[in-house]
Parts: C-alpha cells; sequence; structure tokens
C-alpha cells in the first residue's frame, strides 16, 4: 500500500508541473492571478482539443496518467453501483475498500486537487470523449457519438463467459487451420441433453484410456512417465506410485478382461475417427453396451483409488502401450488427463472462482447439475477437463495472468503485453484432495487462505510472481529458453485464435477498445492452456507484483489508445502488436436504384371460332343463374393488396366466380 500512495503522490506532483507548463511563467508568478483563471486556461484548451474524460469508479492511475496529458475530468455527483464483473477473479474493489483508498487518494492530492475541482466544475456542461468505466452495462452504448472513446466492447459474452468460449472455440477450424483442443481443454456445457451426452461419452472414454495408462504406468517403465511430470508432479499422485501385485492379501485383485473391455472401448473410439463405423451394422459395431460400461466404470474407481489391481498386468503392456501411442496421435490432451479423471464444474457465468469444484465421479457431476434449478440463467454449469499434469514449482500449482488488447475489431487489432505475474496456491499439489484451495490460484480464493506451512519457503509470502522472475527460476533450472520458444508464442497463438473466431460475435464500434486478462496453466511440458479470458480484470494492488505490474499496463493501455492516435510511433510501453488483420476494402458502390421489373400474369384467352360459323344460341342455353358468393373474410384477415388485385384480375378474364376459402382460424 505504501508504495501505491507513494507512486500516486509522485503521479500528482509530476500532473501539478504539467499543469503549470501550460501557462506563461508571467502568470504563475504573477500573485494577482488565482487557481480560478489557471483553471479556465486550463480547460479552454482542453475543450478546444476535446481533452475531457470521465471515469465510473476508482482508477486513480488511469485519472493521474490523463491529467498529466492535458485532459481535464468532468466528474459526477454520484457514482453508479459497480457491479461485478461476470466474468473475471477479482474485478470491483470491495466497497469498504475502495472508499478508504479514495479518502486516500485526495489526501494524498493535497492542494493539487482543489484546482481540478474547479477544473471540473468548469467542464460540467461539456461532452466526455474518453470514457472509462469496470463494467459497459453502466454507460448507454448506443447513444454515444463516434468519437466518444470507451473501455469497452459490446456482445463479448463469446470468449469473456466461460459456456460462450466453451462454444465458440468448437468452430475454430472454420476460421484458421488450428485444433482447439491442442490449446484449450475440452469443455462442455451440461444445460442440453445432447451435451450431458457428450460428456458422458468423453468421461467414458477417458475411463478405458486411464486403465491403459494404469497398466502401462506400473511396470516400472521410465519411458511411460514423462521426466516433468515425475520431477515436478509424481511424488504428489499417488496414483502413479507402483502397486505390487503380491500385495493380493490387502487389495482385491481384478481380472485381466477388464483391460479387454477397455482395450475394445479404445479400439472403438479410434475406429470412429477413422470413419470405420459409417458401413457396419450395430451387431457388428465393437461399442460397449450401456451395462459393460457402469460395470467398467464401477471397477475403474475401485482401481484408480488403490482398492484393487489388475492381475497379470504385465501381460497386457505391449497392447496397451500400442493403443496409448495412437490415442497420443489423435489426441493432444491425452497427457494433461491423467489417470484420476478429474473435471472441474464451473457456473457458466460467475467469475472470481465462485461454487466451482472438482469431482471425478460422473455420477456426482450430472448429480450436482440436476439440483440446479433449470430456469435461472445464471445456473447453468460447465465442466472442463482437469489439467491432472501441471507443471509444479516447489511442489505448488500456479497460473499466468496475461494482458491483452484489442483496439479493433474490423480489421481485428490486437496488442500482446510483454510482462505477465503468475498466481501460486497457498497449498502443496496434490490429487488425493480435490479441494478448491489446492487447485484453484485465484487470488480471490487463495487471500482469504493462509500458505501452508509444509509449503516450500522459497515462494514468496504474497504468492505471486513477475514474468521476468519466473524466466530467472527456468534459467537456474537450465530451461532458460523455454520461455521465448514455447510459453511466450504458444499464449500469443491461442489468444489470436480466440479472437478471430469471436470477431464476428463483437459489436466492432469505432473507437472503442477494450483490455482483457488472460489465464494459462502450464502443462508438464510447458505447453500453455488458456482456461478462460476475463474482461475487466481487477486492477488491484493487492500485492507488491500487481501494484507495479497493473499501474503500469494502465499506462501502456493510455499510450496504446490516446497518444497513438496523434503519433503513429509513440512509444507504447511494454506492448507489442500481435496481430493486425489486413483491411478489406468495400466493393465500389455506384449508387443506382434498385427497382423490380416484371409483367402481370393473365389468364391465356381461348381461341375464338370463326364468326361465319359461330352458333350464337349455344352460349345462352349455358347460362345458368348467378351463384351467391362466399362471406368476406374477416376484417383483421383480409388478404393484402398485391393478392387481391390479382384475384381481380382473374375474376374480369373469366366469367366463372373464384372459390374463396375462409382462413381456418
Amino acid at each position: 500500500m505504501s508504495l501505491v500512495r507513494s507512486s500516486l503522490c509522485l503521479d500528482v506532483c509530476f500532473s501539478f508541473v504539467e499543469l503549470k507548463r501550460g501557462i506563461s511563467q508571467d502568470l504563475i508568478s504573477s500573485p494577482k492571478l488565482d487557481k480560478y483563471k489557471i483553471a479556465r486556461q486550463l480547460t479552454d484548451k482542453a475543450i478546444k482539443e476535446k481533452k475531457i474524460f470521465s471515469i465510473y469508479g476508482h482508477s486513480p492511475v488511469i485519472r493521474a496518467s490523463l491529467r498529466r496529458k492535458g485532459w481535464v475530468e468532468k466528474r459526477f455527483h454520484f457514482l453508479p453501483k459497480v457491479v461485478p464483473s461476470v466474468k473475471d477473479e477479482g474485478e470491483g474493489v470491495p466497497e469498504n475498500k475502495r472508499a478508504e483508498g479514495k479518502e486516500s487518494q485526495e489526501v494524498a492530492l493535497g492542494k493539487t486537487d482543489d484546482i481540478h475541482d474547479v477544473m471540473s466544475r468548469l467542464v460540467k456542461n461539456e461532452t466526455p470523449y474518453f470514457l472509462w468505466t469496470i463494467k459497459r452495462d453502466i454507460i448507454d452504448y448506443h447513444s454515444l457519438s463516434c468519437d466518444q472513446m470507451l473501455n469497452h466492447y459490446g456482445k463479448t459474452a463469446s470468449f469473456t463467459t466461460k459456456i460462450g468460449l466453451c462454444v465458440s472455440l468448437r468452430s475454430l477450424p472454420w476460421y484458421v487451420q488450428a485444433n482447439p483442443d491442442s490449446f484449450f481443454p475440452r469443455c462442455y456445457g451440461l444445460c442440453t441433453e445432447s451435451e450431458k451426452r457428450e460428456f458422458l461419452d468423453d468421461f467414458r472414454r477417458t475411463v478405458a484410456s486411464s486403465i491403459l495408462k494404469w497398466v502401462v504406468s506400473h511396470q516400472n517403465c521410465s519411458r511411460s512417465t514423462p521426466k516433468g511430470w515425475r520431477e515436478e508432479a509424481g511424488d504428489s499422485d499417488s496414483s502413479n506410485k507402483q502397486v505390487p501385485e503380491s500385495t493380493g492379501s490387502r487389495l482385491t485383485g481384478l481380472s485381466g478382461q477388464l483391460v479387454d473391455i477397455a482395450c475394445r472401448a479404445c479400439e472403438a473410439y479410434l475406429g470412429r475417427l477413422e470413419h470405420e463405423d459409417i458401413d457396419l451394422s450395430e451387431d457388428a459395431a465393437k461399442d460397449l453396451t450401456e451395462d459393460e460400461w457402469k460395470d467398467l466404470t464401477q471397477q475403474y474407481y475401485r482401481l484408480i483409488h488403490g482398492e484393487a489391481f489388475i492381475s497379470n498386468s504385465r501381460n497386457y503392456f505391449s497392447q496397451c502401450q500400442a493403443l496409448l501411442k495412437k490415442i497420443t496421435s489423435v489426441n493432444p490432451q491425452t497427457e494433461i488427463d491423467g489417470l484420476r479423471n478429474i473435471w472441474i464444474v464451473k457456473p457458466a457465468a460467475k467469475s472470481r472462482g465462485r461454487d466451482i469444484v472438482c469431482l471425478n465421479h460422473v455420477e456426482e457431476i450430472l448429480e450436482l447439475v440436476a439440483t440446479d434449478p433449470p430456469p435461472a440463467k445464471g445456473n447453468k454449469w460447465v465442466v472442463q477437463k482437469y489439467i491432472e499434469t501441471p507443471l509444479l514449482i516447489y511442489d505448488t500449482k500456479f497460473d499466468i495472468r496475461q494482458w491483452f488488447l484489442v483496439t479493433d475489431w474490423n480489421p481485428l487489432t490486437i496488442w500482446f503485453y510483454k510482462e505477465s505475474y503468475l498466481r501460486f496456491s497457498t497449498q502443496r499439489f496434490s490429487l488425493d484432495n480435490l479441494d478448491s484451495a489446492i487447485h484453484l490460484c485465484n487470488n480471490s480464493i487463495q487471500k482469504h487462505l493462509k500458505n501452508d506451512e509444509d509449503r516450500s519457503p522459497l515462494l514468496p509470502g504474497h504468492n505471486m510472481w513477475t514474468s521476468t522472475e519466473f524466466q530467472e527460476y527456468l534459467q537456474k533450472r537450465g530451461r532458460g529458453a523455454v520461455w521465448g520458444s514455447v510459453i511466450y508464442p504458444s499464449m500469443k497463438r491461442a489468444v489470436t485464435n480466440t479472437m478471430k473466431v469471436a470477431q464476428d460475435h463483437v459489436d466492432p464500434r469505432k473507437n472503442s477498445f477494450e483490455l482483457y486478462g488472460a489465464d494459462f496453466i502450464l502443462g508438464c511440458d510447458f505447453k500453455p492452456w488458456l482456461i478462460e479470458i476475463n474482461s475487466s480484470p481487477t486492477m488491484h494492488a493487492s500485492t507488491p507484483v500487481t501494484a507495479q505490474l497493473c499501474a503500469q499496463v494502465q499506462e501502456d493501455t493510455i499510450k496504446v489508445v490516446v497518444d497513438r492516435k496523434v503519433d503513429r510511433n509513440c512509444d507504447v510501453g511494454n506492448f507489442e502488436l500481435l496481430w493486425r488483420q489486413p483491411a478489406v476494402e468495400l466493393p465500389p458502390f455506384p449508387g443506382s436504384d434498385l427497382f423490380v421489373e416484371g409483367v402481370g400474369v393473365w389468364k391465356a384467352k381461348k381461341q375464338m371460332p370463326p364468326i361465319s360459323n359461330f352458333d350464337f344460341a349455344s352460349p345462352l342455353l349455358d347460362i345458368h343463374p348467378p351463384r351467391e358468393r362466399c362471406p368476406p373474410a374477416m376484417p383483421h384477415l383480409a388478404p393484402g393488396p398485391p393478392r387481391m388485385a390479382l384475384q381481380q384480375d382473374l375474376k374480369l378474364k373469366d366469367e366463372k366466380v373464384l372459390p374463396c376459402t375462409l382462413p381456418v382460424l
């Protein structure tokens, strides 16, 4: 907190110096020139240059940065209630903290703040051209003029909500040649029966492949377990430890038939990927029956939780190893699946780790969803495969918060921030305990917990590292190049691909921008996996790391969206241009009038006989008494004008009255 206050004081002092630069020294030294005249002069200049801004919420860094650049704030006597973002882990500081921060800010501003009060009153009737809000809904988005800047876009739920990201990434192959399963753990929305069915099939396939992994990993084969996994996570995962088959007196021995059934299920899965099941009848298909699946799942539970073992599992080693190799070649998530079949269940539109649980029994997952009242929109759930083999630092799990900035959606323009930070769990990693305190690294959860006494003292007490500190750690471990060759470029690709998919769903308002926070978890092979993308990422200075980086990224955001409008070659801080889509030129429009051209439909005339041979008496004999016309339709159901006109024409051309049908009510 002291770092924030000192930084704020420096910003204020620098701001007052900048204010003086706009006034001649003679005017400043003149005792007759009061603050009102200074404020008036600066305000007139800001109005002329359209440098009026408004902030909804507590954003001292943005406020100080704009003031230093000659912007004048149009304050509001009331601030709308700040509702926590539906999609961010710490977004929205609690009211008591916000009030405390505002009070300390007013004390720090001292004598310079009163001149800003005067300037704010002078621009109370002016239009703000820069709007910074915590939530987009605070502003009437559609009432803004084209030259007003706003730090939000509309309709971003396709990637800033868990269910939106889950659904939208499935269409990634239609946009780029990339597989979403290579960077986003597979995910299902449990709000429809079809999605539940797909999840159940996936859970069962993972059961079968996990049985094969159990067989391979229990043959003391070093190549069956990746080196990174053994060094970092192996000691914490009891499922990987060797279980001697001679312990039958304490454990239940399972028949080798269990492996045969699991292999059959995996072969059927591979066959479907190769479309071998198209020409097969139901009897010839290798799929397991419902009873076989249930029995296989229950035996798997006993096996994986250490209650049983497979007799003579060494006899199946070669077969299981070959099948796993084929599965790995078609499923890039085989490595992160582990052995426990753990899934993380999340509310579709909540944030900050609320109501998130880890489960490894499919019955518990479906029961959790079934007890939820279906009409409520916010109660929809998504289930995502948990990464069971994460990279650990001193036996502790962590994730990475990575910022990126979108300044345009057409053409798509993305800026990537070079600095990021790591968030550590307060507990040592273990798959034996599925408590969210171990498996969720959100600061909103971890800040309420004490660091485990068994945790390594080499980890920071505030549970955060900068990306620079992480690179130093990798360098000491002899893996210094992996950040630049694997981690950083993979995160950039994941963000770029996700934004390309979302481009068609977002409201592409010009003169808007938005800063997002993407969360990644590294696998044991250092490969980053995208977990979620947060709108309005928290900028609260909760630790020395966030106090430094959050202020820095806000300053650099202003450089990109404000300074770069005037100078395209200006300093943009730690932002780098990640992607700028080639501009698509609109085809020329000549402005010709559009019209519809056609001819009426007429009934063909009958060919008349020659007059000399015409019998004038015959038509008279065919005359019938006039029929009673059908009653007209109800007034409010009368047919439209085109249809009536067509009917009238037909009646004029034919003596017979067309039948009329009453409308069916």
